[in-house]
């Protein structure tokens, strides 16, 4: 029997318990209570208890607001467990999840369900797991009158109409990573601020100290840096604190793998932006995202789903119905490719030495390894980024990473896998096949244009092997680099901003 059986058999329920909050000090604690049911008298139920932490809240700027803000608190926090409950339900993989702390109604159910076969897909896919089985799973959600039964009338008070939350300010939320994306809007959207170029109409003439604020997620030491540099006063810090059990469990050989981080990203923004009435929303997930990985049981598998276009227009729709219907959440660089992202970030030299997008560089391997905090050079990231970056900075690209990637015969195969010459697609956040070739392609051109220079391994190899197949290059490069996709949900004003941007 396949481990996931033996798993699913003795561990038949995981259960969203209840979540509690409170604010100590200037931080809201927010904490989870979930629990993984064993069917086995001698192996004892697992508990889990996450918590997240919001820095700088002020308390009475929520006992102001009253009752009606709390039971919005109250919501918000309560689909913020929803989404955490991903990385423990995965361990496991139970057949039934059961929520107890709060109410879900049939469309919600169903907008789970989809999230969880699309967002949890490389999971599935990397643990042989088939998901597409009509008995895979059951989310199971008690009846209101049963709520209000459990805890005398307190849940009850969660089960509200949502309302849009009063004083939105016309202000915008970056959520801020170590990369380059995260760069790009901050600085588009912070110099477009300071010239009133959004929102003049707006009745809020912005008192605010700030109309552009970050948001960190456990910073690393390239997001500080980043907001540092880009001068983001007043931060919003949040910490998200893993219970140590799930990390146990990983190293007893329980399932792991990846959950839609961004998913979680976005849940927690709508969270930040009630706390400290912002209207906007801004990510910086970009189009390349839209694309998947491989195929499996007839479905494709993208690493990116929950940076995707099909995700943010559920996830709108969603928040709009059942979180909050003030805020406009909307992912900046949606209509670019990520090459063309490189080229604009190319502008801003200040960063090269502060981001880092290497998610090795990150890895623990569930607490066996200390983070190296730098780039591996090794991964299918480092060598697209280096790819995209190195037609518009040159030799800078080679001081960032240390060494000249095209020289790395060891990369052959993944360049393979990023240009679409193998079936499978890296499961990393890098640029579509298409856009990989055009890159590939324009590191060809500036290095047999330069006189006396001999072509590095890997471009030698794309020269003699992968050109000739694709006669077009010259075209398609000039397309996607001047390509912007009309599938976005760009205020206008946001959209013609970045329109300005590019045309400069």
């Amino acid at each position: 029997m396949k481990k996931v059986e033996v798993l699913r058999k003795k561990y038949p329920r995981f259960v969203y318990e209840n979540f509690d909050w409170k604010i100590g000090k200037k931080d809201l604690k927010i904490s989870f209570n979930f629990r993984i049911e064993s069917a086995e008298n001698r192996s004892p139920h697992i508990y889990f208890k996450p918590k997240v932490i919001i820095k700088n809240i002020d308390k009475n700027q929520i006992e102001r607001v009253g009752v009606e803000f709390r039971r919005v608190l109250d919501n918000l926090i309560f689909n913020l467990g929803l989404i955490e409950i991903l990385s423990y339900w995965k361990a496991t993989c139970s057949p039934e999840i059961e929520i107890k702390a709060g109410y879900l109604n049939k469309e919600q159910i169903k907008w789970w369900k989809d999230l969880i076969k699309k967002g949890m897909g490389q999971f599935f896919y990397e643990n042989k797991i088939n998901f597409r089985k009509p008995s895979f799973l059951k989310i199971k959600s008690l009846p209101r009158s049963d709520l209000c039964q459990i805890d005398r009338g307190r849940t009850c008070g969660k089960i509200t109409e949502v309302r849009p939350v009063a004083k939105l300010k016309n202000k915008v939320l970056v959520p801020v990573g170590g990369g380059k994306d995260s760069v790009v809007t901050l600085e588009i959207l912070s110099s477009f601020a300071k010239a009133s170029a959004f929102d003049k109409s707006s009745a809020d003439k912005s008192k605010d100290k700030e109309k552009i604020q970050c948001l960190a997620l456990n910073p690393t030491r390239a997001s500080k840096k980043i907001m540092k540099i880009a001068r983001c006063k007043s931060s919003i810090i949040v910490e998200r604190k893993i219970d140590k059990k799930l990390l146990e469990l990983n190293q007893k050989g329980f399932l792991n793998g990846h959950t839609p981080f961004s998913a979680y990203l976005a849940f927690l923004s709508v969270l930040i932006t009630a706390l400290f009435e912002f209207k906007y929303i801004a990510f910086s997930n970009e189009r390349s995202s839209n694309e998947g990985n491989v195929k499996y049981l007839g479905i494709i598998i993208n690493h990116q789903y929950s940076k995707s276009f099909d995700f943010e227009k559920k996830f709108r729709e969603y928040s709009q119905k059942y979180l909050t219907s003030g805020v406009q959440y909307f992912s900046f660089l949606r209509p670019l490719y990520e090459i063309q992202i490189a080229k604009i970030f190319s502008k801003y030299p200040q960063y090269f030495n502060a981001f880092l997008s290497c998610n090795e560089a990150y890895k623990t391997y569930s607490g066996k390894k200390k983070p190296t905090r730098k780039w591996c050079g090794k991964c299918s990231k480092c060598l697209f980024v280096f790819v995209s970056f190195y037609p518009f900075i040159e030799e800078k690209a080679i001081r960032i990473f240390g060494k000249n990637l095209f020289a790395d015969k060891n990369l052959l195969p993944l360049m393979l896998q990023l240009i679409g010459e193998e079936k499978f697609k890296p499961f990393e956040c890098v640029g579509t096949k298409k856009e990989s070739l055009v890159a590939f392609y324009l590191n060809w051109k500036k290095y047999t244009g330069l006189t006396g220079v001999k072509l590095p391994f890997l471009l030698k190899y794309f020269q003699n092997k992968v050109l000739a197949k694709y006669p077009d290059l010259e075209k398609e490069s000039k397309k996607i680099m001047n390509s912007w996709n009309k599938n976005h949900f760009l205020p206008k004003k946001f959209e013609e901003t970045l329109k300005k941007t590019i045309s400069s």
